[in-house]
Formats: structure tokens, sequence, C-alpha cells
């Protein structure tokens, strides 16, 4: 073999090499920005379900909330918000699992977790508020009526801050990022 031999069969084989060594490079970039636009299609699917399941509760708990300061102010009777509470307490525990069904990403789970269990809290106080219009239904007068107006007034506050609560936790599903997930465009050293 010749010189010229050997600088015609490099001409072939060195494109061939590069061309192999470009394509690698483009699978693993491709590869790598797959896995990152799914990643970031998870973080805009739960944000959006978030955004969706927490407007739907504080339509519910805002409605359920005014019915109930209406009864502690007197201008209600507690027969009336009687529907009112049960349908709010089946609206709660569906919104909690629907909350449970959510697929958060890894940086989500908190904000699942918290949903949870603000909305464990917001059932637990609709049913002090029950409890209390119960008790003041069957009692008219006395400390049993005291009972009663305490129990509605600590349920309604815990509606309140489960409200709170619930929109805080919706804030932080809006305001979530996948720049955790840009990590993985970076080089990764053996």
């Amino acid at each position: 073999m010749t010189i010229k031999d050997v600088l015609a069969i490099a001409a072939i084989v060195l494109p061939i090499i590069a061309f192999l060594a470009l394509a690698t490079a483009f699978a693993v970039i491709l590869r790598r920005a797959g896995r990152l636009l799914a990643a970031t299609r998870d973080v805009e699917r739960f944000r959006r379900q978030v955004g969706d399941l927490g407007t739907r509760i504080e339509t519910s708990l805002g409605e359920i909330s005014g019915r109930v300061d209406a009864l502690r102010r007197g201008q209600l009777d507690a027969t009336a918000i009687s529907d009112d509470l049960t349908a709010s307490l089946e609206a709660v525990s569906l919104y909690a699992e629907e909350a449970r069904a959510l697929q958060p990403p890894a940086a989500a789970i908190k904000i699942r977790t918290g949903l949870v269990e603000e909305l464990e809290r917001a059932s637990r106080a609709i049913g002090m508020i029950e409890h209390g219009c119960s008790i003041q239904i069957s009692a008219r007068a006395g400390a049993r009526e005291l009972e009663a107006q305490t129990a509605i007034k600590r349920g309604y506050l815990n509606v309140l801050h489960a409200r709170e609560a619930i929109a805080h936790q919706a804030k932080a599903a809006r305001d979530l990022s996948g720049a955790g997930e840009a990590s993985r465009f970076q080089r990764r050293n053996a």
C-alpha cells in the first residue's frame, strides 16, 4: 500500500467517523431535550390541574363561608344551611380525592400533600359547623346555645384558614418552575 492509497482510504473513513460522532452527539442532545420537554409538560399539567381545583375549592368554600357568616350574625337560621353544609362536605371530600389523584412532579409533592391536608381540615371544620347547627336546632337557649355558637365560630374560622392555605398552595403551584429540570442539559462528569 502506498501513501496515496492510505490517503484515499483516510479521505473516505474520516468523514464517516465524523458523521457517526455528530449523529451520536445529536441523539444525546435530542434525548435530553425530550426529557426536558416531558418534565416541563408535567409541571404545566400540574399547574393547570391545581389552578382549576383551587378555583373550584375557593368557590365552594367561599359560598359556604358566606352562608355560615350569615348564620353567625343571626341573618339565617341553622336549619336553612343544613343542606348547604352537607353538600359542601361532600364537595370537599371529592376535592380531596381529586387532590390525592394528582400526579405532581417531584418538586411539587409538598403542594399536593398540603392541598390534601387543608381539604381534610376544611372537612373537619364543616363537620364542626354541622355539629354546632345540630345543637342550635335542638337546644334554643341556655348553655347549649353558647356551645353551638362556639362550635360554629371555630368551624367558620377553620374554613377561612383552610381557604387561605389552599390559596397559598395554588399560588405555590403557579410559581413552580421546571428550572430544576434544566440540569439535565448540563454535562455529567462521571
